[in-house]
C-alpha cells in the first residue's frame, strides 16, 4: 500500500530581503507572461502587487493551519545559508523554526552547499543550533547535487535526504535514507519553463497519472513537494491544486505519513 509524504520548501519570507537582487523584477515579468498567456486572472496580478506592498512572500501560517486541520504531518525545509535566491536572515530562520515546531510540524534543512564537506557540515551545525534537533533531514535547494552529494550528506550524519527526482522507492546511502521526490508543484505547473504554462485541469490530470504510475510500480512512499509561497490567492491555481490533491489522496485511500514515521517503518522492516 502506497503512503504519501508531503513536504514544503521555504524559499522566501519577505520581499525586502531581495532588495539587492533581481527576484522582484523576475517576479513581475513572470506575472505579466502568465497574465498575457491566460494562465492567471487580473485579480491574481492585483493580489501579487498587494503582497509586494505588504513585504510578504510566504504563507506559512495559512499553510500550517490548513495542514493541521487535515491532519497532514508535513515537513518544512528552511535554509540556513544564503544562495540561489534564498536571502532571509538567521533571525527570521530561528523565529520560523520555533513557530513550525511549536505547531507540531517537523522541520529540516533546505540546503545550499552540495559539493563540499565544509559547507554541508556548516549548514548542519547552524541548523542544529537553531532548532535543538539532532537527527535532521535535508532537501537541496533547486534539488542541486553532484556525484558526491549524497555520500557527503550521509557522512555528515543526516537522517534522510529528499533531493533525487526519480520514480523509485527509498534507499539507503550509508546510514542515511534517500527519499526520492516524485511530485513537485513547479514541475507540474511550469513544465520546464520559468512561469506557469499549464492550467488547473492539465495539472490535475498530470498529477493523477504520476500517482497511478507510482501505485502501479509499487512505490511505498510517494513524496510530494508544495512550496508555501503558493498557498495564496496570488497563485490561485496552485493553491486549489494543493487542496484538491489532499482530497484526492484521501479519496483514493492513500494515507499520509511523515519522513520520520516512514524511516521507523523502513528500519523496522529491515530488522525483520
Amino acid at each position: 500500500m502506497t503512503k504519501v509524504i508531503i513536504s514544503h520548501d521555504i524559499d522566501h519570507l519577505t520581499v525586502w530581503e531581495h532588495r539587492n537582487d533581481l527576484a522582484v523584477p523576475k517576479h513581475l515579468a513572470r506575472s505579466l507572461v502568465e497574465f498575457i498567456s491566460g494562465q492567471i486572472r487580473l485579480s491574481e496580478i492585483l493580489q501579487r502587487m498587494k503582497d509586494l506592498a505588504r513585504n510578504k512572500w510566504h504563507n506559512l501560517e495559512d499553510l500550517m493551519t490548513f495542514d493541521k486541520g487535515r491532519n497532514i504531518p508535513s515537513t518544512f525545509f528552511i535554509g540556513v545559508s544564503n544562495g540561489k535566491g534564498i536571502r532571509y536572515s538567521s533571525a527570521d530562520v530561528q523565529f520560523w523554526v520555533r513557530i513550525i515546531m511549536k505547531e507540531g510540524f517537523d522541520v529540516g534543512v533546505h540546503g545550499i552547499a552540495y559539493g563540499d564537506t565544509g559547507g554541508i557540515r556548516s549548514e548542519q551545525k547552524a541548523f542544529i543550533q537553531l532548532s535543538g534537533l539532532q537527527e535532521i533531514g535535508i532537501r537541496m535547494h533547486y534539488l542541486r547535487r553532484n556525484h558526491l552529494t549524497l555520500d557527503l550528506l550521509s557522512q555528515a550524519g543526516y537522517a534522510f535526504d529528499s533531493s533525487v527526482l526519480e520514480m523509485v522507492n527509498p534507499y539507503k546511502v550509508g546510514k542515511m535514507w534517500e527519499f526520492p521526490l516524485h511530485i513537485m508543484d513547479g514541475h507540474i505547473f511550469c513544465d520546464g519553463r520559468r512561469w506557469q504554462s499549464r492550467n488547473g485541469h492539465q495539472s490535475r490530470e498530470d498529477t493523477k497519472k504520476i500517482i497511478a504510475k507510482a501505485v502501479n510500480e509499487g512505490i511505498e512512499y510517494l513524496t510530494i513537494l508544495f512550496h508555501d509561497r503558493y498557498f495564496t490567492e496570488s497563485f490561485t491555481t496552485w493553491k486549489e491544486w494543493y487542496i484538491w490533491l489532499t482530497d484526492y489522496l484521501r479519496e483514493n485511500g492513500l494515507g499520509l505519513i511523515s519522513y520520520r514515521e516512514a524511516i521507523a517503518e523502513l528500519e523496522a522492516g529491515s530488522a525483520r
